[in-house]
C-alpha cells in the first residue's frame, strides 16, 4: 500500500524567513503538529491525503505554471513535517530536480537525505545539527538554541497582531542582535510585502 501524507496546502511563492529569503519556492505545508504554539499561523483543520507521486506532480505543476527553468526549492512545512516526510517523499523530490528544504520544530530527527534544514526549536529537542536556526523572539523569553550546532542563527521578532507590540518586539530583537552578534535578524517579509 501506498504512503499518504496529510497536506494542508501547496503553493508557489517566495521564502520569506531566513537564510533563503526572497528565493522562489513551492510550499508544501503539511497537517499535524506534535506542539501547539500560541503563534502558529497554520490551520490544521483540512488536509488532503496524498501519495508522494500526486505530491511530485503538484510540484512540478506549480513549476510550470510559474514557468520557472531554474532549480527551485520545495519546502516542507507544516504543522511538524518530520512527523511525516520520509527519505522516500524527499528522494522523489530531489529526482525531479527540487532542492528540498524543510522546517521544523527539532523535536524529531530530520530525514537526513534534505538539502536544507530550519530549526525553529521548541519543547523537547532532539535536533543537534542543522543548516539555520530560526528562534522566535518575543521579548518575554530567554533566547535559546538548544545547543543546536548551525551554519546560521536567526532571531525573528514574533507577530502579536498589535503593531505598536510588535514595533518594540523589533526594537528589542535588534537590540539583542547588537549585543549577541552570532545572531541575524529574519522578518516575515512574506507578511511585510502582502504575499503568501
Amino acid at each position: 500500500m501506498m504512503k499518504k501524507y496529510r497536506v494542508n496546502d501547496m503553493f508557489y511563492s517566495l521564502q520569506g524567513e531566513g537564510y533563503n529569503t526572497g528565493r522562489a519556492s513551492v510550499f508544501i505545508r503539511l497537517a499535524g503538529c506534535n506542539l501547539q504554539c500560541p503563534f502558529c499561523d497554520t490551520d490544521f483543520s483540512s488536509y488532503q491525503e496524498m501519495s508522494g507521486d500526486e505530491i511530485v506532480r503538484q510540484a512540478l505543476f506549480l513549476k510550470r505554471e510559474a514557468k520557472e527553468e531554474g532549480r527551485v526549492i520545495v519546502v516542507l512545512t507544516g504543522g511538524e513535517p518530520t512527523l511525516q516526510v520520509d527519505q522516500t517523499l524527499v528522494a522523489q523530490l530531489q529526482n525531479e530536480g527540487f532542492m528540498v528544504a524543510m522546517e521544523s520544530n527539532g523535536t524529531k530527527l530530520a530525514p537526513p537525505n534534505l538539502d536544507w534544514l530550519t530549526v525553529s526549536p521548541k519543547g523537547n529537542v532532539v535536533v543537534e545539527k542543522c543548516d539555520e536556526v530560526k528562534c522566535i523572539f518575543d521579548g518575554e523569553r530567554q533566547v535559546n538554541d538548544y545547543g543546536i550546532v548551525a551554519r546560521y542563527y536567526y532571531l525573528q521578532p514574533c507577530d502579536m497582531g498589535d503593531t505598536h507590540l510588535n514595533q518594540a518586539i523589533v526594537e528589542q530583537c535588534v537590540d539583542y542582535i547588537k549585543q549577541h552578534p552570532r545572531w541575524r535578524l529574519s522578518l516575515q517579509t512574506h507578511k511585510l510585502a502582502g504575499f503568501k
